[in-house]
């Protein structure tokens, strides 16, 4: 290790929670290296780039709260910011506090390995260089890992192809383009609206319908911002107590209580509201409940059917081999109204999928589908993916990635027994990983992370990682929460099975944002019982 660079702390990522946490730790004093495989900041916001893109959480709380001149100086335009607008945010952040100077961009982790002797992780660079440091905090997303589908043939095909996930900064012209797009899930929906009409044909292969939301967005100016601004002392301590981390709770009487001539009340003022408040922070009920879980998707059902001119069309559109809110629920801005488009076909590839590529295009079904650019909006390896593909090794070898593909277990998705003072925000098992306003459970697991790091420096130790029974203590609190809800019975990312192979978990907390932080809370206060402090 002769030819290592020392330092005091190695993070990976530069969005959200990787600015954050190279700020905090500077802020520490710690000396830093962070890595990043984008040319710049903005993790999420930098690759996702594609047409439409855009934050389906409220710009008042999609922030950081921890520079009261940096919440005073930056007005947010929308309630839900475009993607360029969300990007030039982290950039302003990282210009505002000089974090750029930490970072080595275009730079890839190939390895990692605990050696236990010194005490040290050990990182290595695809480009061969090495450094060495106590602490190894990823902060590379739960949705990083792009899903690339095997469909043979892609080499023969003449045309373009782009994942959404790493869509070109110079962009695409697709105006006149005959252009199919294979997805529909949130992303799907985003690029499918905004694209419909600008191309010349427009093929989408749908092979999950979804339950999206009419997105009711309204632009700012100064003076309109100006009551949110008013309203941030309340909102920076709300959103860590509230079910999903956003300014708004699940604040309706039991579904039982009401009168059915109420209920509907309530479910037209949440899709009216059109942000995700019909889904976590309307009926606690609904992802309990089957019989309400059903009346509530009857409801969804009803609304998307009312924006498709074609019946045949609107059946294949409507969910119907799962309930609301136990798959991502999209919010959607003319995706409906874009198949009422005679330039817009939908083919369903859930009984016939797609076979392969031809030169020209893609075949279902025996037929071609002739296309100048494919756009692969197929969603990620989420949770794990960003680390399995970093080759982590911890104590006595052992491989993050083979232990993953056996089992997907951590302690708090913070920690990972065997894996000495690794620390993994927004990994599995934790909110951040689907059921939280990404800004709210990405700081606060930061700050637990940091926390954490000065006790064990106070205390005169170097390394922390919890014991085996504390993670499997975890684990059964996790699958217990999650085995009491639905969502468990709908085969989707949330559990990972649109990855082959990887083993079957709900890969997010789902007791909530406000639990989890009380949880973790208790923990630190506590001295991090059941973690091995040496």
């Amino acid at each position: 290790m002769n030819d290592s660079k020392n330092i005091d702390a190695i993070v990976v990522g530069a969005g959200i929670a990787g600015l954050y946490a190279v700020y905090r730790l500077r802020e520490l004093g710690l000396e830093v290296q962070a890595f990043d495989a984008a040319t710049d900041v903005g993790g999420t916001w930098y690759w996702n780039c594609y047409p439409g893109a855009r934050v389906d959480s409220q710009s008042y709380v999609y922030q950081y709260w921890f520079s009261d001149e940096l919440l005073k100086e930056w007005d947010w335009s929308e309630r839900f910011p475009a993607q360029p607008e969300t990007e030039n945010y982290l950039r302003h952040v990282a210009d505002k506090f000089s974090l750029r100077k930490h970072y080595k961009f275009e730079t890839r982790v190939a390895h990692a390995e605990w050696h236990e002797a010194e005490g040290l992780w050990q990182v290595e660079t695809e480009a061969g260089e090495r450094y060495r440091a106590p602490y190894f905090i990823s902060c590379a997303g739960m949705l990083s890992a792009p899903k690339v589908p095997p469909f043979p043939g892609h080499e023969r095909y003449q045309g373009v192809i782009a994942h959404t996930a790493r869509w070109p900064r110079e962009g695409i012209d697709l105006k006149g383009k005959r252009v199919g797009v294979v997805g529909t899930g949130a992303t799907g929906i985003q690029v499918i609206q905004t694209i419909a009409g600008e191309v010349a044909e427009l093929k989408v292969f749908q092979r999950t319908a979804q339950y999206a939301v009419r997105m009711n967005n309204e632009r700012y100016d100064a003076a309109a911002f100006a009551k949110w601004r008013a309203q941030y002392p309340e909102l920076r301590n709300k959103v860590h107590h509230t079910f999903a981390g956003f300014g708004f709770d699940f604040a309706l009487p039991p579904w039982a209580e009401l009168t059915p001539e109420q209920r509907r009340a309530e479910l037209e003022k949440l899709w009216t509201d059109g942000s995700l408040a019909i889904w976590v922070g309307g009926f606690q009920e609904t992802m309990m409940d089957p019989e309400i879980n059903f009346e509530i998707s009857e409801f969804i059902r009803e609304k998307i059917r009312a924006q498709i001119k074609d019946p045949k069309k609107a059946e294949l559109l409507v969910p119907r081999e799962y309930g609301f809110g136990t798959y991502r629920v999209p919010l959607e801005n003319g995706y409906y109204e874009a198949f009422n488009r005679d330039n817009v076909e939908l083919i369903d590839v859930r009984k016939t999928p797609i076979e392969r590529f031809t030169e020209k295009g893609l075949v279902v079904d025996g037929k071609e589908y002739e296309l100048d650019v494919v756009i692969l909006a197929t969603g990620f390896d989420a949770g794990t993916g960003a680390l399995t593909r970093m080759d982590i090794h911890g104590r006595d070898g052992v491989s993050l990635t083979e232990l993953w593909q056996k089992d997907i277990r951590s302690t708090l998705g913070l920690q990972v027994h065997g894996f000495p003072n690794l620390f993994t925000v927004a990994g599995p098992l934790a909110p951040s990983t689907a059921f939280c306003n990404m800004t709210t459970c990405l700081q606060q697991q930061v700050d637990w992370v940091m926390n954490c790091i000065t006790w064990v420096r106070g205390q005169g130790k170097r390394t922390i990682e919890p014991t085996a029974a504390k993670e499997d203590e975890w684990v059964r609190h996790h699958d217990e929460v999650a085995n009491a809800t639905l969502v468990v019975l709908t085969k989707s990312w949330y559990t990972g099975a649109n990855i082959e192979g990887k083993p079957q978990r709900l890969l997010s907390y789902i007791g909530g944002v406000g639990n989890y932080r009380k949880i973790c809370d208790d923990v630190q206060a506590q001295g991090y019982p059941g973690f091995a402090v040496a």
